[in-house]
């Protein structure tokens, strides 16, 4: 079931509210820990457990405007905060994998001997990596389930911390057992890995403001979905993007050329319901109706209007007096030309046998006119 734009808010608010708990409450021990403990490496990964407070306070304000219905300066909403928040956590978390590389590398290349931590620091760093483990698998549980890339990054900054976490605590068993350089090792493999998944969700993000496709498979099902419509003969200029959580389709079909103007609306309505019922991630369809392929070039597009062109009609038409008495007329812009159907009371003709003579004689008044390829005349 789809949920509203509140409910999202709502359940958005209660995991970012998990994460800033927990990260506060390893912030002060890791902090405390390493300054006690003797450990630098615990005392930076306190200091990066406080950036992830900084991302969840990111996340609650991008959370609450995108939440906020469409306005007249928003017509589609704003969802978008979540997206442009999510470039925002992506660079964050390449950033802290530059910076993890960095380190590391410094403290190979320096040769830095550090001072043998205290072993109560080992448990602290566990705490870290279960407590970071546990709040990734929620976070991103949730994510996938109300479709919020800017959850599922920031779960991915949670588990950065854990994995980051990991490091320290490598790195502080390492001292114990005089295996300094292995910390930094392990260091330099988590930050390409944790710089890879901040490209990759900023890189997603970045292709969404600028309206990028949906993904080549869901498009191609979008398509035959709407071609398994009894009412749609061809389809052309399919496009789809994302907004958010959400995605939009435009299209054009092609239906039946003389098909009402209600039956067309009727078939528009049906594949907008159709493909809002089939994808869950559709909330806004646009379906533009087409008598014929216009995707290369609109071929009647230089046709007169309807009023100019019944003016003109009229006009021939007055020199037979009979058809006075026409009450309805159905234009038909095909190939570039208009296609003339009308239809005037049977009783207005005095002698019956005359008709066929009259459907003549209307034929050639209307196919006077350079824009009517084609006339009928009807009795009713």
């Amino acid at each position: 079931m789809e949920l509203t734009a509140q409910q999202r808010h709502q359940e958005i608010n209660q995991v970012t509210l998990w994460g800033v708990f927990v990260n506060l409450v390893l912030s002060v021990a890791k902090l405390a820990g390493g300054f006690f403990g003797q450990s630098q490496a615990l005392i930076a990964d306190g200091l990066h457990s406080l950036s992830d407070l900084a991302s969840d306070a990111m996340v609650f304000v991008a959370a609450r405007h995108a939440s906020e219905e469409a306005d007249e300066e928003h017509p589609y909403g704003h969802a978008r905060f979540e997206t442009i928040a999510t470039v925002a956590l992506a660079v964050l978390l390449v950033i802290v994998g530059l910076g993890i590389a960095y380190d590391a590398i410094v403290s190979l290349v320096s040769g830095e001997v550090l001072a043998k931590p205290d072993t109560f620091t080992l448990w602290i760093a566990a705490l870290s990596i279960l407590s970071n483990e546990g709040l990734y698998h929620y976070t991103k549980l949730v994510g996938n389930r109300i479709r919020s890339n800017l959850l599922i990054a920031n779960a991915w900054h949670h588990r950065s911390d854990a994995v980051s976490s990991i490091v320290v605590f490598v790195g502080i068993a390492g001292t114990q057992f005089d295996m300094p350089k292995l910390d930094a090792y392990a260091a330099i493999i988590v930050a390409i890995m944790i710089a890879r998944i901040g490209f990759k969700l900023g890189y997603d993000s970045v292709q969404e403001l600028v309206d990028a496709s949906l993904e080549p498979e869901l498009v191609d099902k979008i398509r035959q979905q709407i071609l398994s419509h009894e009412g749609v003969r061809e389809l052309h200029m399919l496009r789809t993007r994302r907004l958010g959580h959400h995605a939009h389709v435009d299209v054009h079909i092609m239906v039946a050329p003389k098909l009402s103007v209600s039956e067309g609306h009727h078939i528009s309505e049906t594949v907008e319901k159709m493909l809002k019922d089939s994808f869950d991630a559709i909330n806004d369809v646009t379906v533009h109706i087409d008598p014929e392929d216009d995707e290369q070039e609109a071929q009647s597009m230089h046709l007169p209007l309807r009023g100019e062109l019944i003016t003109a009609l009229k006009t021939e038409w007055s020199k037979i007096p009979e058809l006075r008495s026409i009450d309805e007329i159905t234009l038909h812009y095909l190939s570039g030309e208009i296609s003339v159907e009308a239809s005037m009371p049977l009783d207005k003709v005095d002698d019956i046998e005359l008709t066929k003579d009259l459907q003549t004689r209307f034929s050639k008044a209307s196919i006077s006119i350079p824009a009517v390829g084609r006339a009928t005349l009807k009795f009713h």
